[in-house]
């Protein structure tokens, strides 16, 4: 055996196993480590590329209706529950033709590429709306949602579907629980 190769090929070795570490720590920084979801960053990264390539695309954006309580009623862990399993239900809507993230708190975002190919707004409601199954204690949900269509936008940019979206979910809190807009 070459001494010579194997003491060239160690360093590169080195770097291809500190290069593999680097990637696994950067896809890690992309995802909650809650809920599995894309973060912020990792979902607007994979969002922007989507974007040009899907015209009739939607963003949602979900706010948990009084997070707060069920926390200070059931304990954090509840609350880890409801934001797990409200995660589940959001990947599930958005599907193969979408991206969940969970932008922080109780807090989530949606993108799908086709919105025709998903079940419907109003399906999504009715999904984050279930109760959740905590410790023997049936915990109540529900969630305002806003949805923009990117076709409706006189500029069609992730920033302002996103504010749409905003505008939206807070125009149905305003409504009161248990609404979309």
């Amino acid at each position: 055996m070459n001494t010579d190769l194997v003491a060239a090929g160690l360093p590169t070795l080195g770097w291809a196993i500190h290069g593999g570490m680097l990637l696994r720590r950067l896809a890690g920084a992309r995802r909650d480590p809650l809920t599995g979801l894309h973060t912020r960053a990792g979902w607007t990264t994979r969002v922007e590329h989507l974007l040009n390539r899907h015209p009739n695309a939607a963003v949602v954006l979900v706010d948990l209706d009084d997070f707060k309580a069920i926390n200070d009623t059931y304990g954090h862990a509840a609350g880890d529950t409801v934001l797990t399993v409200t995660a589940r239900r959001l990947n599930d809507w958005c599907g193969r033709h979408g991206i969940a993230a969970r932008l922080g708190g109780d807090e989530f975002a949606g993108f799908v590429t086709d919105p025709d190919r998903t079940p419907g707004i109003r399906a999504l409601r009715i999904a984050l709306d279930r109760a959740v199954d905590h410790n023997g204690h049936a915990l109540p949900v529900s969630a305002s949602v806003g949805i923009c269509h990117r076709t409706r936008l006189p500029l069609p940019t992730l920033t302002d579907a996103l504010s749409a979206a905003d505008s939206a979910m807070y125009a149905a809190k305003g409504h009161g629980r248990r609404n979309t807009r």
